[in-house]
Order: C-alpha cells, then structure tokens, then sequence
C-alpha cells in the first residue's frame, strides 16, 4: 500500500487547467508524498514550463511539440511510480481518497496485469479515458502508449488489448466507478472550445489503430504469460497482415469491416461495436454527418 503512483500529464495552452486539475489532485490525495506528476510542455508554451504542482512532487519536461503517444512515452520514461496514470489538463479529481483505491488495485493483482480506469462522469464504464497501468505491464507491453497516434486512441488501443485478455479467459479491466476523475470536456458543456480542441485532428489516428492490430495481439499474449506461463491461452497466435483502409468512401467502409469483424482475438460484441463506430467516423470525416468532426473527440 506504499506504491508510487505517477501522474502522467502532457499539455498545452492552458496553465489555469492544468493548476486545477494538480491542486484537485493534491486536495483529494490520502498520501500527496507517494504522489508525483511528470509534466509535458511544448517549448512554445512558457507559462506551462513553470506550473504550481500544489505541492506535488513534479518533473517538467520542456521539449517540441509531437504526437500525444510521443508525450506520454516521454513522461513515462522520467516517472518513478508502480503505479502510471494518463491524464488531461482537464479533469477535475473528485473523491478523497482516489490514490489509496489505486493502490488497493494494485495490492490485489500481484502480478501487476491489470487496467483499471475511474469514472470520467462523461464516457463513464465504455471507455477508459484515463487509463492505470502497473509499471510492470507498462514494461510487458514495451511501448504502452505508441507513439504513431497523434492524438487519440491510445485509450481505445489499451481497451482493445485487455479485450483481447478478457476473450482469453482472464478479464483484468477493472473500472472503479466509485473514483471520480471528471472530465470537463466542452462536449459536457463543461469548457469552452478553445484552440487545443479546436487544432486536433479528430480523425488523424483511425487508419494508425487498424495498423497496429498486431502489436495490441503480441501485447495481450505477453500479459497472458505474465498471468499464467503455462495456460494455452498464451500461447503466440499466428499473426494477420494489417488491412490498409483505402481513401475510396465505400472501399473505406468495406475494409475497417475486413480488419475488425474476422478478428477472432476479440469479443464480438466489441468487434460490432468498433465496426460501427468506425463506419461513423467514417461518414463523419466524409462529410456525410454534419457536426460529427467537432462532436467527436476520438
């Protein structure tokens, strides 16, 4: 119950945010001294080069700006913590407490495989907006949050992994419902919509998550092994060649259905739902539903 949980926060143009979310992270915490954030600031960006961390430990890493995978492997690789947290300039840590129940988490899975993720009051149990890695499956998985996304989808390729165990036998997600990490998303009506919303491209990283199919299926059977060496379900499955999504709109459709629906990894419930989701994004990026491109948030 001693472990260091790390708080891992890359942003950009919004220090006011980026103070709240580490004072709400600091008022909330049972133990502020077994808590550090490791901090990501463009170069461009001076007033978020010198945060006041209320009194958390915090490393600043100043450097240019890159993709989000590229940020949070940065501060992944200066953090200290057995415990390694995502987060955003914009959440807002409502409940006391929040790091004890990570560690309780952690405590309970000894062996460290294990993704648990808070209660966003917005996306809520579908999707884990703020991930909580062991350092342990960080380093099983070798690169946890890749550095090809621009700036999404790392928590969906993180999902779709543990997906992968879940269909394995061996469901590790663990959403802790009762930990309120909220998410001030202006699709919330909770902020504006200010120029880091407004300058990420929402659908940069769909063809970049179809590719990396096979790095999420080789990361879940290095997981399967961590739980149990000598389960046949760790065994290496054969691996398929990564369909590349063509730019034609009906092609396009056709082969997100191709990549997702056969993959037999996967819970079928979860592969119609990303084959739906993706035809949406699909249409939104085309143009075909107005207001989809600002609605969606990746």
């Amino acid at each position: 119950m001693s472990a260091l949980v790390s708080l891992l926060l890359p942003t950009r143009g919004r220090p006011a945010l980026a103070e709240r979310f580490l004072r709400s992270a600091a008022e909330q915490a049972e133990r502020r001294e077994a808590v550090e954030v490791v901090v990501y600031a463009d170069e461009d960006d001076p007033l978020s080069h010198v945060l006041d961390a209320a009194g958390l430990a915090c490393t600043t890493i100043v450097g240019p700006r890159a993709t989000m995978g590229t940020l949070n492997s940065a501060c992944l690789a200066r953090s200290r913590g057995e415990i390694v947290v995502l987060c955003n300039d914009d959440i807002v840590i409502r409940t006391p407490g929040w790091d004890r129940r990570l560690r309780e988490t952690h405590a309970a899975l000894r062996d460290g495989v294990y993704l648990a993720y808070p209660n966003d009051l917005f996306k809520g149990r579908k999707l884990c907006a703020f991930p909580m890695l062991s350092r342990a499956a960080c380093d099983l998985l070798g690169e946890p949050f890749p550095r090809a996304y621009k700036g999404a989808f790392i928590d969906y390729h993180l999902l779709d992994i543990f997906k992968r165990l879940e269909k394995r036998g061996t469901p590790r997600l663990v959403y802790l419902e009762d930990v309120v990490f909220e998410h001030m998303h202006y699709r919330t009506g909770k902020s504006a919509y200010d120029d880091t919303y407004r300058t990420r491209g929402r659908f940069d990283d769909d063809d970049t998550f179809i590719a990396l199919r096979g790095e999420r299926s080789e990361g879940a059977a290095r997981l399967a092994r961590r739980i149990d060496p000598l389960s046949p379900g760790a065994a290496p499955r054969r691996t398929r060649a990564p369909v590349r999504p063509r730019p034609n709109l009906p092609m396009r459709l056709v082969d997100f259905a191709r990549a997702l629906l056969p993959d037999a990894e996967l819970p079928l419930r979860w592969r119609l739902f990303l084959v739906a989701w993706f035809a949406g994004r699909t249409l939104g990026a085309k143009g075909y539903l107005p207001g989809l491109q600002r609605r969606r948030s990746g």
